[in-house]
């Protein structure tokens, strides 16, 4: 650069008023196509990335379902672009059982208090903090970046992610690889050591609506078929089915780096005797060694003397990857031949190796921010919009660096009563991304 110097610049500066004002916003979906919309936080992002020269296009599915995407320039932009994605809608939230009011976005005992703050405005916040930062310094990053904030990714992304690789493919077909929720988080293993989790696999689900028919008739008779009861029956054999430890490759790694780090044997094969030594990690690793499907909504019924001759249930099923039709033939052996089921929005489970470029540029900028890091990989009980960009062939990872207090109950924290985020973790993640962008 013949003596010229790089601009200096604060990668964390806005973030934490970034994710205040974001929070701010109330883009809850309640689902079934039900929404507040995304728009009003869509706009919001423009302006903000406007205001630093970068333009974005905003794409609607449904009036007020709104995502945006933005191209962001790199050095070499004869690269592949990263794909970064966020989602902009958050769950509902009763304000009556929080502490504070979830639509605040307010900022005491050092955290950032609301509805997204962990899922998950805060990246959305330290992608935007970054990115101003950098572009106001004039400082690109490595390869191009492709900025995508969706819709609908608390429902599974039918008016989002789903909605734009179906309509509009070209805006994100040229990434290869992307990352965005969940992962990057830190585990406190001990006072010198901090385990970050990065996710490269994700269950696939399917939420299915089961149905019951039976004979209609008053209640004080005798009925034998009883659409109720044929229901009922089916989902508690479905509720109490104990399904079967398998282990994938995500988590058969997962475990040897936990076994170097604990210095203890930790068999996979063996898993009753591995989760006894994992302690509190079982909690949070028990989901991620066997498909589940937890019954969610009952629906029958319209008055106390009416059999009725329908009932619906519904049930959250999540399948680890490898296991879809193994998980699907289980379900149908459970319902009998009493009920039957249909699938309301089923999606892929998703796993991709730890290693490669990416990965090593994950673990180098952790490792300069916290020289107490050590990084593994992470099977998802949930799902993300990772599951749309695969199926253009992004390869996605989950990695939302944060750097977290010991006893604070992070996963606990998605979808949860008061949500939070501590305001040094969003820092943390800026600088970490800010860095990223150097090296991916």
């Amino acid at each position: 650069m013949g003596g010229m110097t790089t601009p200096s610049y604060r990668a964390d500066a806005e973030v934490v008023e970034l994710c205040s004002e974001l929070i701010r916003i109330d883009t809850t979906n309640y689902g079934n196509g039900k929404s507040n919309g995304e728009r009003v936080a869509a706009e919001y992002v423009a302006a903000k990335l406007d205001e630093v020269g970068i333009e974005s296009t905003i794409y609607e599915s449904e009036p007020g379902r709104a995502t945006l995407v933005a191209h962001w320039e790199g050095e070499d932009q004869s690269a592949d672009p990263l794909l970064v994605h966020g989602h902009l809608d958050v769950v509902p939230a009763d304000p009556k059982d929080w502490k504070v009011d979830p639509f605040a976005g307010e900022i005491f005992d050092g955290c950032v208090w609301g509805r997204g703050a962990v899922d998950m405005k805060d990246f959305d916040a330290m992608v935007l903090s970054v990115v101003r930062a950098r572009q106001r310094a004039g400082v690109k990053p490595r390869r191009p970046v492709r900025l995508v904030f969706t819709a609908d990714e608390e429902a599974g992304g039918l008016y989002g992610a789903q909605w734009l690789i179906n309509n509009h493919p070209e805006t994100v077909a040229d990434c290869t690889e992307g990352i965005g929720e969940v992962g990057g988080f830190s585990i406190t293993v001990k006072d010198d050591l901090r385990l970050y989790l990065i996710e490269t696999a994700e269950k696939g689900m399917n939420w299915m609506r089961l149905k019951a028919r039976g004979t209609a008739g008053h209640g004080s008779m005798v009925n034998t078929d009883n659409a109720v009861t044929n229901l009922v029956e089916a989902v508690t054999r479905i509720g109490g089915h104990e399904w079967p430890l398998r282990i994938t490759p995500t988590v058969r790694e997962f475990l040897k780096t936990l076994e170097d780090v604990l210095q203890t044997e930790l068999d996979p094969e063996d898993m009753t005797e591995t989760l006894a030594k994992l302690g509190s990690f079982s909690r949070m690793f028990g989901a991620t060694i066997r498909n589940t499907a937890n019954p969610t909504m009952l629906n029958a019924g319209y008055k106390v003397n009416v059999i009725p001759g329908d009932a619906e249930a519904h049930i959250d099923g999540r399948f680890l990857p490898g296991y879809e039709e193994e998980f699907l033939a289980t379900i149908d052996e459970l319902l009998g031949d009493k009920v039957r089921r249909e699938t309301v929005i089923g999606d892929i489970a998703l796993e991709t190796e730890f290693s490669g470029g990416l990965v090593e540029a994950m673990k180098e900028c952790l490792k300069a921010e916290d020289p107490q890091s050590r990084t593994a990989p992470l099977l998802m009980s949930g799902g993300t919009d990772a599951k749309s960009w695969s199926r253009l062939g992004v390869r996605c990872f989950g990695f939302v660096p944060l750097q977290l207090p010991p006893e604070l109950d992070f996963m606990g924290m998605f979808h949860g009563i008061d949500e939070r985020v501590p305001t040094a973790s969003l820092e943390f993640g800026s600088r970490v991304l800010d860095q990223f962008f150097d090296k991916a």
